[in-house]
């Protein structure tokens, strides 16, 4: 259960840092998100790794297609189902 967990992490992790890189200057509700060049860089390179990192763990994690498939599946219901929660609570 805990490589489920840190595979999550590092997904969104990802995701939240390759969309800074390439959004770049944007608003989010107070927060604004000013990262420049040197930042946008760092983010798509921390993202990339992130998202690699999560790739390699799932690779030990599942053994054949079908079930890659599936847990794919599972692990993005799971993260829209948290992703709305986050935004409906704000």
């Amino acid at each position: 259960m805990t490589d489920l967990t840190a595979n999550n992490t590092f997904v969104i992790a990802g995701i939240v840092f390759v969309t800074i890189a390439v959004i770049g200057q944007s608003k989010l509700g107070f927060i604004e998100i000013n990262p420049g060049c040197f930042g946008r860089l760092l983010a798509l390179f921390i993202g990339i790794l992130s998202l690699l990192y999560a790739v390699g763990l799932l690779n030990f994690s599942v053994a054949n297609l079908d079930s890659l498939r599936t847990y794919l599946l599972e692990l993005i219901q799971q993260s829209l189902s948290s992703i709305n929660e986050l935004l409906q609570g704000s």
